[in-house]
């Protein structure tokens, strides 16, 4: 589970085996026990959300777009 980023508490990272055939690029934004799940292009799109309440939910997707071109690109460099 290769974490590429921390911003105040979140973990952006994405899991080793991302399916077969491999899912688009993505994002999963963990902590603690709750977890959200972005795609990455060709917007940042919501796949789901396990437990952030909605302010906190949205400062995450705030967070993933404004790094969306580092998290795609350590996506596509760990899976080249």
């Amino acid at each position: 589970m290769p974490i590429v980023l921390r911003v105040d508490g979140f973990k952006f990272h994405f899991y080793s085996n991302e399916g077969n055939p491999r899912e688009p690029a993505h994002i999963h934004v963990r902590q603690g026990r709750d977890e959200a799940k972005f795609w990455l292009t060709p917007t940042v799109v919501m796949a789901y959300n396990d437990g952030f309440d909605a302010r906190t939910f949205n400062r995450i997707q705030r967070l993933v777009e404004q790094h969306r071109e580092q998290l795609e690109r350590a996506w596509h460099e760990y899976f080249a």
